[in-house]
């Protein structure tokens, strides 16, 4: 009997551990910009280079202290593997590098408008590529998410460029990370093993240049650099942690997390002026947002079986039971 009772327990406190996980990395995430503040610096390029190579020891030490080393030459062998994530890794860098040119340039809002149409970009993703069938629901948040992307289209074109830009690659992304065979980690230590050798001739080229490289011009800049290794990696490894813990639907509730943790610095650490315009689109996003994550709660919900009482009551008189 306290063997039965322990086992709930258990599964809660598993359950709220995952969602503290879920939260860190979002949180991790959406103070994105505020460390991007210590390389502003950095020309974009340079940055995404050093930080692809500070990521490839951080990935291996973790692998090597949970003995998944063997990894990394099990997916090499795979053909197809290599090639998703060679498709994987240039996405990734894409991504990566529009998201810190556009915070650089003050276009925090575009940013996490971006990381808003995510979901419903995949959804979208789902739907053309993967044959998946979309509810009601979903064609309605779709259908909002594209109104807000129209309104920006005719009032402030030139977020919407990495808006989209930062939403579509990184959803091509996440398509191609499904269909990999590769776990979470393993995928990103090969992505930017992949990436290495670009980054090193980014950096040459840099260094090369009137301006040389940013490492090691200031003590905090080259810091902040260094950091970026661990905080690419860190946040990864605590939402798959995570993922195996919680339920899909508060998975989904927490995904629109770090795009509000952005949208605010925005409007308070950066400074940047909400036009009407953007303030349309965000109010339509964040309806089809809401719309999107109702759905989820709502398909999660157990099937009622309220109507299995009188068929066995029929069942019992029938039978003289």
């Amino acid at each position: 009997m306290a063997a039965a009772q322990s086992q709930p327990e258990t599964d809660r406190h598993r359950v709220v551990n995952g969602v503290r996980m879920a939260i860190a990395a979002h949180l991790i995430w959406g103070a994105m910009p505020l460390y991007l503040l210590l390389v502003a610096a950095v020309p974009p390029a340079e940055y995404v280079a050093w930080r692809v190579l500070f990521t490839v020891p951080v990935c291996l030490a973790v692998m090597a202290a949970r003995g998944t080393l063997g990894e990394l030459a099990r997916v090499a062998s795979d053909r197809r593997a290599m090639l998703a994530l060679i498709g994987c890794a240039a996405t990734i860098g894409v991504n990566w590098t529009i998201y810190v040119w556009a915070v650089q340039t003050g276009q925090v809002y575009a940013a996490s408008l971006g990381f808003y149409i995510l979901p419903l970009v995949m959804l979208l993703l789902g739907f053309v590529v993967l044959g998946e069938r979309l509810t009601p629901l979903q064609w309605a948040a779709s259908a909002l998410a594209a109104l807000g992307v129209g309104s920006l289209a005719l009032g402030a074109s030139e977020g919407l460029a990495v808006s989209l830009s930062l939403g579509v690659s990184f959803a091509v992304y996440g398509l191609l990370r499904k269909v990999v065979a590769a776990g979470p980690l393993t995928g990103l230590a090969v992505e930017t093993l992949l990436l290495a050798p670009v980054a090193i001739a980014v950096i040459a080229w840099q260094a090369a240049g009137p301006t040389g490289i940013a490492l090691g011009r200031d003590a905090v800049e080259s810091w902040a650099i260094a950091m970026a290794g661990p905080i690419t990696a860190l946040p990864l490894i605590l939402f798959s942690a995570a993922a195996r813990r919680m339920p899909y639907t508060a998975m989904g509730f927490l995904q629109f997390l770090s795009p509000t943790i952005i949208f605010i610095l925005g409007l308070t650490v950066f400074d940047e002026v909400l036009r009407p315009v953007q303030l349309l689109a965000f109010v339509t996003i964040w309806t089809a947002a809401g719309l999107f994550c109702w759905d989820l709660l709502r398909r999660r919900q157990p099937p009622r079986r309220v109507a299995a009482e009188p068929i066995q009551r029929d069942s019992a008189v029938r039978t003289g039971r």
